[in-house]
């Protein structure tokens, strides 16, 4: 098994020195956000996401605390301007899963932390960085991927992803 992740590691590390600085066409991003009290709190999340020119829709489900955002083809946004968005408003992440173009998850930042194939047009996957997960979440990965070198630095442009569909 850690020779898989040495493997995985090596891989990434080729991609971000070789790669074009691209981020990846995000088609949908589903933002569970943590620390909401009242529809006031969602209110100010919804208002930051929409400040974004690329949202075409965001839908709030108030019983989960679940932002669905709705980009334009051909955006250029990462899983940071999210985050930054939604800590402007005063909360934090609780999960962030992402729909994106299936070429995305071989482009830097973007650093695969398990092996699922995905041959489809689009790929869902979680981001499983500090901060895209809450802390018990994280402390929990963090014993899971220490073997992946990235995973351990935790430089906030790299994005760890774990593939879902």
């Amino acid at each position: 098994m850690k020779k898989i992740n040495k493997i995985y590691v090596l891989v990434a590390s080729v991609v971000l020195m070789f790669s074009i600085n691209s981020n990846a066409q995000i088609v949908k991003a589903e933002i569970r956000a943590t620390g909401l009290t009242c529809s006031m709190c969602s209110n100010a999340i919804n208002k930051q996401l929409k400040t974004l020119p690329e949202v075409t829709n965001v839908e709030t489900d108030l019983n989960t605390n679940t932002f669905t955002v709705t980009l334009k083809e051909g955006n250029e946004l990462s899983p940071k301007t999210f985050k930054e968005k939604v800590e402007k408003a005063g909360f934090f992440i609780g999960s962030l899963i992402i729909t994106a173009k299936s070429e995305t998850v071989s482009k830097s930042p973007y650093i695969l932390v398990n092996d699922k194939k995905n041959d489809a047009n689009e790929v869902q996957f979680q981001v499983v960085d500090k901060g895209y997960v809450t802390e018990k979440e994280f402390k929990k990965l963090s014993k899971s991927y220490k073997d992946i070198a990235t995973y351990v630095v935790n430089n906030e442009d790299d994005f760890h992803i774990k593939i879902l569909n």
